[in-house]
């Protein structure tokens, strides 16, 4: 019997506080109930207060299947409240001193990351020491040919040029917004430097396989030491753009790991985070048509 091949999201998690809808927070949350959606492993690794919203928290995510490794620790459990525009674009003011700033490096997380097939992380756990440092443990002890995604998700102050340099070298796939790869060329003083030759400059330096810039509904490129793909964005009427992001790396992830190629996989992945745009929430149940366009492969 072949084993599922797991994809973990790695960082902080919260309760997200819509108008009229709770749900869990944060990109490793996400991630992992897309990548669940797919037939394989969805995890999450992170940490909750020991208080009735951590509980409730992690009850939530066993009743959507998202496998969870989370630790209790001695700060609360966030909520988060969320604001969306006009244009449907998602607002948060994340606070300090959460729970997910004290992720512990467990014997339990030690062994996930060794036979971990996949991973996303970003920037913003790395506010704080203890989740950094499990971070880099997690990546260090995973197979030196498993995808490791940058996702890099800026959010207000919480990052710095230290903790992208030692990010990009820990990871081998950057996944950035266009507005990122613009605070990226300023944090590296290249602010006068095309685009393009940024990401094929930064692919050179930090020896990434590959770099994937998304822009909304102008579309998503990929970079990599040979090609350039780039594709237009579906066009939907948007709800909201909670976890779109999110959805894309995860299906990027599953693409890849079903033995897709990057051209397949970047097509579908920005089908189904369009498809995520058109509906109210971070983790929509996704049409069978995606679902099914993908066979996972089992470990060997």
């Amino acid at each position: 019997m072949e084993l599922m091949k797991t994809i973990a999201g790695i960082g902080e998690i919260y309760w997200d506080l819509y108008p009229e809808l709770k749900t869990p927070g944060g990109a490793p949350a996400h991630l992992a109930f897309h990548a669940a959606q797919f037939g394989f492993d969805g995890c999450v690794v992170s940490a909750v207060g020991n208080d009735a919203d951590g509980k409730a928290l992690t009850d939530c995510l066993t009743r959507k299947r998202i496998r969870h490794e989370i630790a209790l620790a001695d700060c609360p459990t966030d909520a988060v409240q969320v604001t969306i525009d006009e244009d449907g674009d998602t607002h948060r003011e994340i606070p300090e001193n959460a729970a997910w700033d004290y992720i512990p490096t467990t014997a339990r997380i030690e062994n996930l990351a060794r036979s971990c097939d996949a991973v996303c992380f970003g920037s913003l756990a790395q506010r704080s020491e203890t989740s950094r440092a499990t971070i880099y443990r997690f990546l260090e002890l995973m197979p030196d040919d498993a995808p490791k995604i940058f996702d890099i998700n800026l959010r207000q102050h919480f990052y710095s040029r230290e903790i992208i340099h030692e990010s990009l070298l820990r990871c081998n796939i950057l996944k950035a917004t266009g507005d990122e790869m613009n605070v990226l060329s300023n944090l590296f003083k290249r602010a006068e430097t095309p685009p393009d030759e940024i990401c094929l400059q930064l692919l050179e330096d930090y020896k990434l396989q590959m770099i994937i810039e998304t822009k909304g509904e102008d579309g998503s490129s990929i970079y990599t030491e040979e090609e350039r793909l780039w594709i237009y964005a579906p066009r939907v009427q948007v709800a909201d753009t909670a976890g779109a992001g999110d959805s894309f790396t995860a299906t990027f992830l599953a693409a890849l790991l079903s033995g897709e190629s990057a051209r397949n996989a970047h097509r579908l992945a920005s089908n189904v985070s369009a498809y995520v745009c058109s509906q109210h929430g971070a983790m929509p149940e996704l049409p069978q048509a995606f679902v099914e366009s993908l066979k996972p492969r089992g470990k060997q």
